[in-house]
């Protein structure tokens, strides 16, 4: 995990779909970017303070420029708005990262399966398997085909790729799709929540470590009222901190005066990851395997809870 910030320069704004910009930047030093693979993302810090993630999806080899590709959201709680309205080439930025909370494996064929904008984490993706020169293939879905960015990028590869523009053709077919399971098959997917909500339904007789998902964002979250209070011991500062009902880790460690790396708060990006070394997590982020959920040694305290009494972490 990297939580170092890097300033770049904004060297160029594309329109890539209706309501889609990407975003190409390089290093204000002209120094070469940090390396990264398939799957990663960088937080976006903008000139009014917010912070955004977003998927890299440029050529990952290229460490001269970064490429992340944003929508235009209507709810816009600023960070897309911002990018649309006032970011212009030659402007100066801070970026975090890269980090990767949704690696590619190897595996002998892929499925891609993307909904909109969740075409970018793929896109890396798509290429690395294409350069193995293994089997592979990519369902893409969207509003419209002018909605769907980068599907000109994508033509290239021919019949390995079909889009779904769901006012022509409708939706991606997964119960069909994925009615059977392939030995030596991964799927990977990124999408809105319906389309990650259909996913695990259909591959819900697949072995669990052969289905990869990235979502937009959080879950939203069932009520607080049950949440139990409990301590969290601080390993490395000394101090233990009570954590009430209805009040993060975060929030507490922070109000007793322990700084730790943040940005979404929601649990999707991945920077107040913490190493537990006592107690049992409950764990609440959209990040953690079911496999490293039942470890227990790691946790994102801007979420996740306790199920004992006291929490030892490493903060």
């Amino acid at each position: 995990m990297s939580t170092v910030e890097h300033e770049v320069i904004v060297r160029q704004l594309r329109w890539e779909a209706d309501g889609v910009l990407s975003l190409e930047l390089g290093s204000l030093a002209g120094d070469p970017l940090p390396p990264w693979d398939p799957g990663a993302h960088v937080d976006l810090v903008l000139p009014t303070g917010i912070e955004r993630q977003y998927s890299l999806c440029g050529p990952v080899g290229d460490r001269s420029r970064y490429r992340v590709g944003i929508r235009r959201e209507r709810r816009s709680r600023g960070g897309s708005e911002y990018v649309h309205a006032f970011l212009r080439p030659g402007q100066r930025l801070v970026i975090k990262g890269p980090r990767n909370n949704f690696r590619f494996r190897h595996a002998d064929s892929y499925l891609f399966i993307a909904g909109g904008i969740g075409i970018t984490p793929l896109l890396p993706m798509v290429r690395r398997a294409e350069s193995r020169g293994v089997d592979w293939k990519l369902l893409y879905g969207g509003h419209t085909e002018a909605s769907m960015p980068f599907r000109h990028e994508l033509s290239k590869y021919g019949e390995r790729v079909r889009c779904y523009p769901s006012d022509k053709v409708g939706r991606i077919p997964l119960p069909e799709v994925l009615a059977e399971f392939r030995p030596g098959q991964e799927v990977y997917a990124c999408g809105p929540e319906s389309l990650i909500s259909d996913l695990q339904d259909a591959t819900a007789h697949w072995p669990a470590d052969t289905v990869h998902f990235e979502r937009f964002k959080a879950r939203a979250r069932a009520s607080t009222a049950e949440d139990m209070p409990f301590e969290v011991v601080c390993a490395a500062s000394n101090k233990t901190v009570s954590v009430p009902a209805g009040r993060s880790i975060m929030t507490a460690i922070e109000e007793a005066g322990i700084a730790t790396p943040s940005s979404c708060r929601s649990g999707i990006c991945g920077s107040c990851e913490t190493a537990v070394l006592d107690g049992v997590p409950e764990h609440r982020d959209e990040i953690l395997c079911e496999a490293d959920r039942a470890a227990g040694d790691r946790m994102f305290i801007c979420v996740s809870r306790a199920r004992t009494p006291q929490l030892v972490l490493d903060l």
